[in-house]
Parts: C-alpha cells; sequence; structure tokens
C-alpha cells in the first residue's frame, strides 16, 4: 500500500501581503497570510476617539506645555517581527527608546504599548496569536478594547506573560497604564445609540 505525503503549506511571504487590495488588512503570522475585512463602523468609531483621548496629550515631546508628551502614537502601524508581519490599531513608542522618528514603511522596533480594537471577525486573531507574538517580542503594555461589549481589557507584561492589569466597562471613567497621566471617558469609545423611536 502506498501512501503520499501532503504537500507543506507555502509560508507566506511578503510579496503576497503586498498583492493584497489597499481595501483590507492583511498580516502574516506563522507564516500564514491573515487577510481580514476593513473595520465596521463601531470599531472606527471606538479608535478613532480613543486616539484623539491617548495621541492628543501624549504624542508630542516630552515638555510641551500642551500635553505630557513622550510618546510617538500611531495609528495603524506595520510592524515586523522576524517573518511576522501585524498590524495593531495603535501603537506607542516611549521617546527615550525610540529618539529618532524613522522613515521607514515598517518598524522592527516592538511598541511600548500595543491597543487593538477587537471586532468580530478579528478576536480570535487578537485574543490569541497577535498576543503571543506581542509577548514574545517584548511589548510592554497591551490594551484590548472590545466597543460592542464595551470593554477595555488591559495587560501588562511580566516575565515574558502577559498579566491582567484590570478592566474597564461601559461608562467608567479611569486612569489606564502606561497613560495615567489622564483621565479616560471610556464611554466615549462605545458607539452611539440610535435616537429613541428610530429603526
Amino acid at each position: 500500500m502506498f501512501t503520499t505525503m501532503a504537500e507543506p503549506k507555502r509560508r507566506a511571504t511578503y510579496e503576497d501581503l503586498m498583492e493584497v487590495p489597499d481595501t483590507k488588512v492583511a498580516e502574516i503570522i506563522d507564516g500564514e497570510l491573515i487577510v481580514s475585512p476593513r473595520p465596521a463602523s463601531p470599531h472606527a468609531h471606538a479608535a478613532t476617539l480613543l486616539g484623539v483621548d491617548v495621541a492628543a496629550p501624549f504624542h508630542r515631546d516630552a515638555g510641551d506645555p500642551s500635553g505630557l508628551g513622550g510618546w510617538w502614537i500611531l495609528l495603524g502601524p506595520e510592524l515586523h517581527f522576524g517573518e511576522d508581519v501585524v498590524v495593531p490599531d495603535w501603537a506607542g513608542w516611549r521617546r527615550e527608546r525610540m529618539r529618532v522618528f524613522p522613515s521607514t514603511p515598517y518598524f522592527t522596533l516592538a511598541p511600548d504599548w500595543v491597543c487593538d480594537v477587537v471586532s468580530p471577525s478579528t478576536g480570535r486573531i487578537d485574543r490569541s496569536r497577535k498576543m503571543r507574538i506581542y509577548a514574545r517580542e517584548g511589548v510592554g503594555h497591551l490594551w484590548l478594547v472590545d466597543p460592542l461589549l464595551q470593554t477595555v481589557e488591559v495587560y501588562r507584561a511580566e516575565t515574558g506573560r502577559w498579566v491582567v492589569a484590570v478592566t474597564h466597562a461601559g461608562d467608567e471613567t479611569a486612569r489606564i497604564e502606561p497613560f495615567e497621566g489622564v483621565e479616560l471617558h471610556i464611554a466615549r469609545w462605545w458607539p452611539p445609540l440610535p435616537p429613541s423611536g428610530a429603526s
């Protein structure tokens, strides 16, 4: 009796990723090309206002009189970690670590903070494979924001693994690490309710 060996699955390359249309989000995780739709409105709403609340005070030089400063905070940067290519919704680097802002299409220095806004199509990967990559690369803080459940899960890296620091929900006001310098009104991030009586 003859048995045939299955052909090993070809590992995705950056050229494969570059062929994905701009209307999709493409990542390479564990050699697999992951293609996700662009975010729906609840995701986009949460990501936009979260960025306003965090980037505005912190994305500036330390000591800037207009805010707390000390960070580079970017929307949807492409991160290259070996063969893995991931695109978080937000990422931030302390300026003491990234002293000069690079002119580059992607980043190889792990951020100090990453935030993924979870949607039904991406939640499983965000909570498993991407979290493992972020921990492996030494990201210090991770937020998982779920606009449908109205939760913010805050993780802190300790000895290469994630520890839940705190979870905030609903209309809480919170000072969330590593941005404790501002009080965040997380209810702003949730999708607005339709007007009463609207269908």
